[in-house]
């Protein structure tokens, strides 16, 4: 086996592995439906951390406005799903598949402008964006419902596509970054003007991550709109950006890893902390300052978690160089 086949084939066995031990629990009833919801939401804040990663870790850019990419992705689903439910599961992928895209050629159409910007105006710029989304998707009562939103979506999520579509995510965005268009997009981010004395495009850059973000936004939202069925324009408002942002800032910006750990840690602090509603926000609130107080770099930094990190947390192995 050659080096460079190796790490290949332990990845794709450990997803396997994951996927069927998870599959199995569900079969035989362990993983009941509470469990399953958890599971989803973890799934889906992945798909949404990761795709901001881009935007906001690798690229630089901070955005506040993936819950608007989210809505679109959500909505397109949700109207296409119930208008042409005869199709089955081929109406959930077209409106999945259209989701991503309205929702790409959107951060197109708004990042290629506002992207000239940076800092606090671009995330006061992605931040009106978001909220004229959520206030279309408001007053579309012909189309999206209103405020009543939608209701009865039918249901074609199941753990088999969350994981599909969630590692599938990963590997893409992964790919992405090692390739030549990513490293542009992180030669911007480490200094624009320095990257553009290289013939590096700033501007095309930062749009290709803005558009590549957004598309797996939309393809999130879609999946929430399968898996709950039920949408409001109030669940797309500003906290449900800063909710994104919070997982990646914790997981480490510039690590996909990192907000893979940190929204199931999220996830999993939020599950424990349902016994405690009277305090469960100042516990919830209190852990992110711990954490951010004596891990401000989040809890990966820039760092990937790999086969040789994961061997070097094992107690009394040494590593053997060649």
């Amino acid at each position: 086996m050659t080096p460079r086949l190796r790490p290949v084939l332990t990845k794709a066995a450990v997803l396997v592995g994951s996927f069927a031990v998870v599959w199995v629990l569900i079969r035989f009833g362990v993983i009941n439906d509470y469990l399953q919801a958890t599971m989803a939401t973890i799934c889906i804040n992945i798909i949404l951390a990761v795709s901001l990663n881009l935007i906001t870790g690798f690229t630089g850019q901070f955005s506040l406005g993936h819950a608007g990419f989210m809505s679109l992705g959500a909505y397109s689903t949700g109207i296409v799903t119930m208008t042409f439910s005869s199709w089955g599961i081929w109406g959930f992928f077209a409106g999945l598949l259209l989701g991503g895209v309205i929702a790409a050629i959107v951060g197109f159409l708004i990042g290629l402008p506002t992207l000239r910007l940076r800092g606090d105006y671009l995330a006061i710029a992605t931040l009106g964006m978001a909220e004229i989304i959520r206030v279309v998707m408001l007053n579309l009562d012909s189309l999206t419902n209103g405020a009543a939103g939608l209701i009865g979506i039918p249901r074609f999520v199941d753990w088999t596509w969350l994981f599909v579509f969630t590692a599938g995510t990963v590997i893409v965005i992964s790919n992405f970054i090692h390739s030549r268009p990513g490293r542009d997009c992180i030669a911007v981010r480490e200094d624009e003007i320095a990257a553009s004395s290289i013939g590096v495009n700033a501007v095309r850059a930062k749009t290709l991550a803005f558009v590549v973000g957004a598309f797996f936004g939309g393809i999130g939202g879609g999946l929430y709109a399968s898996y709950f069925y039920v949408l409001k324009p109030e669940l797309f408002g500003f906290l449900k950006s800063i909710d994104i942002l919070v997982i990646v800032v914790l997981g480490g910006l510039g690590s996909l890893s990192g907000s893979v750990l940190a929204a199931i840690l999220l996830a999993l602090v939020s599950t424990g902390l349902q016994s405690f509603p009277e305090l469960r926000m100042v516990i919830y609130g209190l852990i992110l300052v711990i954490i951010m107080v004596f891990r401000p770099q989040g809890l990966m930094g820039d760092r990937e978690l790999s086969l040789r990190m994961l061997r070097r947390l094992v107690p009394g192995r040494r590593e053997v160089r060649p």
